[in-house]
């Protein structure tokens, strides 16, 4: 028998209980938070007191032209972000006494947008914090973006004889760069871009280490990995130098584990690993200096603070705490100087700085009411789904799931072979609507709750269709099934009581977000409030400001939205920059069209009907109008 919660009355519902219904305290914490207007709020610098009311500043934005979906980006989060980092390593090296040091730099994969490299660099300089490029383009960024004195530059990916050339050039300038050995055939690049140029080159080698990380990115560790050599071929990495005299070469040690690392055991291990291959680098002769832990350094994306993937069970101090202990220990305990540490967290530095807000335009309702009971002449199903409908109660609430889906199965059966018409199939359907409403009414009720019971509010939920495409502004969402954290941006005063999924523009099913954060696994639908007619409804999608804009793809041709850099200033804010987003000229150019060809063929049809009578002047007139200002127009659905 299920166990029934007492009638209560819950009282009124408040900001603090919608803060608590989307978690923001786990996921948002220090950054967002809801304020007592029921808006989220945002504290850019949690150093400082001084906030934005989100709601506010998106109604604020809109009214100077720009248009939603909007991607907000704060500045002043990025350099919060690196502070943290670099503070967590500073007071874990003094507690441990470690005698090297902490230089951390930005992968520029993780975000490689100008402005956004251009502020991490700025706000990066205190620290004298670096870049790490992956690919020849990302190099070409890095050695333009980093034009101070004393900056450091990692090279990792797959390097062609340019690319190591260029890297070792560079190297002449006021500036560390150091070329990451990926495989063992870019050694023999290395050796003839030193003849070539006739500089010595400072060279890394990236190890695949038996430690392994985990949830989706695991495999960047391990024998199978795509990037990183062997232990045998980086033994042979130190023989080739020393037969050439070139041992002093070889500073630094890398090794990436995956991103996204929700547990902190296999850093621990990873670290531990990696600390006596380093230490063996010196004993051999290596020059060493620099021990480059990579990425991994986890979000907590649903605020649980466990080891889910879409959470992390440890703190940042804890992290460098790990990665300073280990390497402090094993570089004792092999009598050589401990290195300056390197980490690339590029995920944790740049994930909570940005917020997509975009509007819902409409919706989908599943809402049928308490049914009219059957007339006596109808068919015996629709008397029996009515009477499992009268019977819902606590107690036979399984029961009455199990009746109202058996009787929906037999109904579509009867109707396939032409004994159920058309209307008594749809009032049979009306009938079992009716009864999951009581259901999900009626479970409210229970302490607890059948698992196959949980699919019930998922059938009942709203379809939310909103203004942007998950292909476009949240492809992780829709590629491996990333939790973002949604929540409206305001009316959090308020309950929200319909639950939904959310529908992006595009032609596409993978377009919707059905998946949401939740402290205990997922859930398949998001609280949200009902829509008013003639009131723009917000919603904001949080943490996504690492990797999405650049692997956003342009399916339905629906193209980059607009951006704004908000900074905070004394008497409010002031907007650093304006990145106008794709019109639909600029991705038709993408897909190679020539939009004045097009006005142009349009045209002549259009001339053509006008001769044959089918399109007056004036149609003809209006057409090309609509034409020519679509072309100019944003992708996404714009307010008359």
């Amino acid at each position: 028998m299920n166990d029934v919660i007492p009638n209560e009355p819950n009282g009124a519902w408040t900001p603090a209980r919608s803060a608590q219904r989307y978690q923001i305290q786990g996921w948002g914490a220090p950054y967002f938070s809801v304020n007592a207007a029921g808006h989220v709020e945002v504290r850019p610098n949690p150093d400082d007191e001084r906030t934005l009311d989100l709601f506010e500043l998106t109604e604020d934005l809109k009214a100077r032209g720009h248009q939603l979906p909007l991607l907000v980006r704060f500045t002043d989060i990025v350099g919060h972000r690196i502070k943290r980092i670099n503070e967590a390593f500073r007071k874990a090296i003094e507690e441990y006494e470690y005698a090297g040091a902490y230089r951390g730099v930005f992968p520029v994969k993780v975000n490689q947008q100008r402005h956004l490299v251009e502020e991490i660099v700025a706000a990066g300089q205190p620290w004298q914090f670096g870049l790490e490029a992956g690919s020849k383009p990302e190099l070409l960024i890095a050695l333009a973006a980093m034009s101070e004195v004393g900056g450091l530059i990692i090279c990792n990916g797959y390097k062609d004889q340019t690319y190591i050339e260029t890297a070792l050039l560079a190297q002449r300038f006021d500036k560390r760069v150091i070329v990451v050995l990926e495989r063992l055939e870019e050694l023999d690049h290395v050796f003839r871009a030193s003849e070539k140029t006739g500089l010595e080159p400072v060279l890394g080698v990236r190890a695949k280490l038996t430690a392994r990380g985990v949830g989706r990115w695991k495999d960047s560790a391990g024998d199978r990995a795509k990037f990183g050599l062997s232990t045998s071929q980086i033994v042979e990495v130190v023989d080739r130098l020393a037969e050439r005299g070139m041992l002093h070469c070889l500073e630094l040690l890398h090794f990436h584990i995956g991103s996204q690392i929700s547990s902190i055991i296999p850093i621990k291990n990873a670290i531990q690993e990696a600390s006596h291959i380093y230490v063996d680098l010196a004993k051999m002769g290596c020059k060493m200096g620099f021990l480059d832990v990579g990425g991994g350094l986890a979000i907590d994306y649903d605020g649980s603070k466990t080891d889910f993937h879409a959470s992390k069970n440890y703190a940042l101090l804890e992290y460098a705490s790990d990665i300073v202990a280990h390497v402090q220990e094993a570089c004792a305990r092999g009598g050589i100087q401990p290195p300056t540490l390197v980490s690339e967290s590029g995920r944790a530095i740049a994930a909570q700085h940005s917020v997509l807000v975009f509007d819902v335009v409409g919706s989908n309702d599943v809402r049928f009411g308490d049914p009219p009971e059957p007339a006596p002449q109808a068919h015996r199903l629709l008397h029996e789904l009515h009477e499992t409908w009268r019977g819902i109660v606590p107690k036979n609430v399984q029961e009455s799931f199990h009746d109202a889906s058996q009787a929906k199965e037999e109904a579509q059966s009867l109707f396939k072979y032409g004994y159920l018409t058309l209307r008594e199939r749809a009032q049979a359907e009306g009938l079992y609507w009716s009864c999951l409403e009581k259901l999900s009414r009626t479970m409210k009720r229970l302490r607890h709750l059948p698992e196959e019971l949980q699919q019930v509010e998922a059938l009942l939920g709203s379809i939310y269709y909103c203004n942007f495409s998950v292909f476009q502004s949240a492809p992780d969402v829709w590629a491996i099934d990333q939790l973002f954290p949604v929540m409206p941006i305001h009316r959090l005063d308020e309950e929200p009581t319909v639950s939904a999924t959310l529908a992006d523009l595009t032609c596409d099913s993978d377009g919707m977000i059905d998946h949401f954060i939740d402290l205990e696994d997922e859930r398949r639908t998001l609280d949200v409030h009902p829509i008013r007619p003639e009131e723009s409804y917000y919603l904001g999608m949080f943490l996504n400001g690492a990797y999405q804009e650049i692997l956003g793809d342009l399916h339905n041709l629906f193209g980059d939205t607009n951006a704004v850099h908000v900074a905070l200033t004394d008497d409010g804010y002031r907007i650093r920059h304006i990145i106008q987003g794709d019109s639909i000229s600029d991705v038709l150019r993408y897909v190679e069209y020539e939009p004045a060809q097009m006005v142009e063929s349009v045209r002549r049809q259009a001339e053509r009907a006008v001769a044959n009578g089918t399109l007056t002047n004036p149609q003809m007139r209006m057409l090309l109008q609509h034409y020519e200002a679509a072309l100019r127009s944003y992708t996404y659905l714009t307010e008359e």
